[in-house]
């Protein structure tokens, strides 16, 4: 029996690690061909080498970084059927905006939303030669809730990833092209422990907001990724798609 992604070319950024690996490891079993793109060249590769893919180091914030990876991958595979752009980061000098500086902002801005915008764009030509193709950028339920625990420029990219990504599914659906935008509740991810070992009490405060009380598993997220990346969502587009354990539903959680 063949998997949902049986041949399928999947390029996933931000592969090496937590969502981007438990996504790469998913597709793999579902019988994609994965390429990993990566700054990190040992976890790349590691990840690659796990699931029987291709490592591309790549800067996703180099336009023609991208555009070499994007035709790397076409090269080797002959076609890009599924874009997971995915790679983003929440540094801890990112905080209120009374306090983040615009260095911090614009580093945040050019990994998480530049970088999208990159990928979509050049992804999105070879999908239209296709005539197919599955993008799914990784935005946040921040995207759509403030938190009084500000982390104001990763917050503000991730409702840029929001836009582009409704705006992109509608401009292209009539060719072919879904684009989804991807929005996780906290998840259980070496970025998450890193940041919220140096304030517990952070973490905390996030967390009672969680009805199902816990932070998410990539694994969990990851399977999310393969149902927007599938035939399963062929009519799934211009979506806001939250995988957040009830957080932006909730007025009150259960005691």
């Amino acid at each position: 029996m063949t998997g949902r992604l049986q041949d399928r070319v999947a390029v996933i950024t931000g592969g090496g690690s937590g969502i981007g690996l438990a996504t790469a490891r998913r597709f793999a079993s579902e019988g994609a061909k994965v390429a990993i793109v990566d700054i990190d060249q040992d976890t790349g590769k590691r990840a690659a080498d796990e699931v029987g893919g291709t490592f591309v180091a790549a800067d996703v914030t180099d336009p023609d970084a991208v555009a070499g990876l994007f035709a790397e991958v076409h090269d080797r595979y002959g076609s890009v059927d599924i874009a997971f752009n995915n790679a983003g980061i929440s540094p801890p000098d990112d905080d209120s905006i009374l306090d983040t500086d615009l260095d911090a902002w614009r580093r945040v801005q050019e990994v998480n939303l530049t970088s999208v915008y990159l990928c979509c764009k050049h992804a999105i030509p070879y999908m239209r030669r296709q005539g197919k193709g599955s993008i799914i950028n990784t935005a946040s339920f921040v995207a759509v809730m403030g938190a009084a625990t500000s982390q104001i420029s990763y917050t503000a990219s991730k409702g840029g990833v929001l836009s582009l990504s409704r705006e992109l599914g509608v401009q292209f659906a009539r060719e072919g092209i879904r684009v989804n935008a991807l929005c996780p509740g906290p998840v259980n991810t070496p970025l998450l422990q890193e940041l919220f070992a140096k304030d517990p009490e952070r973490a905390q405060r996030r967390l009672v907001h969680v009805p199902m009380g816990r932070f998410a598993e990539a694994d969990e997220i990851a399977a999310a990724v393969t149902f927007l990346a599938s035939d399963d969502a062929s009519f799934v587009t211009a979506s806001q798609f939250l995988v957040d354990g009830g957080i932006s539903g909730a007025y009150v959680t259960p005691l």
